[in-house]
């Protein structure tokens, strides 16, 4: 009698923590699941002189590429740059124009983005500037970053509790120029973002070839220089656009004028770029003139990086070759289109999406991160000018 008691006991209890197994298997295959979402939203920013009407939205398919329909969800002029803030309620664009005779015209446009993924404006600021060309932000999120090309500034506007944003608190006019006497008679700024490690504000400038350092005041708002205030980069360069790779240690850095793209190490205690290695982002059987790069971007995993060329309309593919401080060329891979501007990577890391500014399309390639190689998928949509796609977080 013993024996069968025992028995049954040991059955009840087998069963139990069957049951709680399965019932933890269940739950945690809910929650992968959950974790991994089949598509995510992303905004894209355009001009408006041929049928763009402003901001646009659509969705990556993370299985196919595939790409939902635009669908126009601002209306606003020339929004070529635009960024999602870190807390992920808000959107702001600017909107790129010179300033008209009573200063209007060239703005900053917060916007809230709503539960469907509509934006309804909250308010707009002066950019203190001509020509604003992008939107960043500091590491905190409390103050949005403007680099402004047509008269090379760098401006801080706060942002409220609200998500709208305040007049400008800092206001940083570049000097200089450099050899090329039509494109960089005086400076112009083409972008201004936080480093990783949230000490530093940089502003790339095409007109002076240099690259700016800050140090931001926060309770201020100011922006001031640092201790070495930029980088300098070779003669007719025309730096554009740069980033950072995930681990904070590197930087690329683009040459719109010359079709090319350094490497530079970055120390992020004493804000130093140095600079390890430059390389051509055009095939060396590649003879045609008129050649200008737009973005330059790490992969996901900060080992391959990535320039598109506007004129062979392709990307440009690098390996990160960290222990020797090189560029490594992988290849080129055709964005399916003219003038390929901005171009991102999804967050999980699966897919590129490429703008083609002059051919009015957006064209989807699955990256394979081992070699850092990129596949067309076919899928693409299409809008009028796109210049710039940022996606929300999962």
């Amino acid at each position: 009698m013993k024996s069968l008691a025992w028995l049954k006991n040991f059955y009840r209890l087998s069963l139990a923590l069957s049951i709680g197994w399965v019932i933890t298997a269940s739950l945690l295959t809910t929650s992968s699941l959950a974790e991994e979402p089949k598509s995510i939203p992303f905004y894209i920013g355009t001009y408006t002189a041929r049928t763009s009407e402003g901001v646009y939205r659509s969705e990556l398919d993370l299985a196919t590429g595939k790409m939902a329909t635009p669908q126009l969800v601002a209306k606003l002029s020339n929004p070529s740059f635009l960024n999602i803030h870190p807390s992920g309620k808000y959107l702001y664009a600017v909107t790129e124009n010179m300033r008209d005779k009573n200063g209007k015209g060239a703005e900053v446009v917060a916007y809230k983005i709503d539960s469907a993924g509509t934006l309804t404006k909250i308010n707009s600021q002066s950019a203190e500037g001509d020509i604003p060309c992008y939107v960043g932000f500091d590491k905190d999120g409390k103050y949005t970053m403007i680099a402004n090309y047509g008269n090379g500034s760098s401006v801080l506007l706060p942002i409220a509790n609200s998500g709208g944003l305040l007049p400008a608190s800092s206001v940083i006019q570049h000097q200089g120029s450099s050899v090329d006497k039509q494109r960089q008679m005086g400076p112009h700024a083409h972008s201004i973002q936080t480093d990783p490690s949230g000490r530093w504000i940089v502003a790339a400038d095409l007109g002076t070839d240099q690259v700016f350092v800050y140090q931001l005041k926060s309770a201020s708002g100011q922006l001031v220089p640092a201790p070495t205030p930029f980088v300098t980069l070779p003669p007719g360069a025309g730096p554009r656009h740069l980033d950072f790779s995930p681990d904070g240690k590197w930087a690329i850095i683009n040459h719109e004028m010359t079709s090319e793209v350094s490497l530079a190490a970055w120390d992020s205690e004493k804000g130093v770029f140095t600079i390890k290695d430059s390389k051509s982002t055009l095939p060396t059987d590649h003879k045609e003139p008129g050649n200008s790069t737009a973005e330059a971007l790490f992969g996901p995993d900060g080992n391959y990086a990535y320039v598109s060329n506007r004129g062979h309309n392709s990307i440009a593919i690098f390996r990160v070759d960290r222990a020797a401080g090189k560029l490594v060329p992988v290849g080129h891979e055709s964005t399916r289109g003219k003038i390929p501007r901005n171009f991102r990577f999804d967050p999980t890391g699966k897919f590129l999406l490429a703008e083609n500014q002059d051919s009015d399309s957006i064209h989807s390639f699955r990256l394979n991160r081992e070699t850092g190689k990129l596949e067309a998928t076919g899928e693409s949509i299409t809008v009028g000018m796109p210049v710039c796609i940022r996606f929300m977080k999962p």
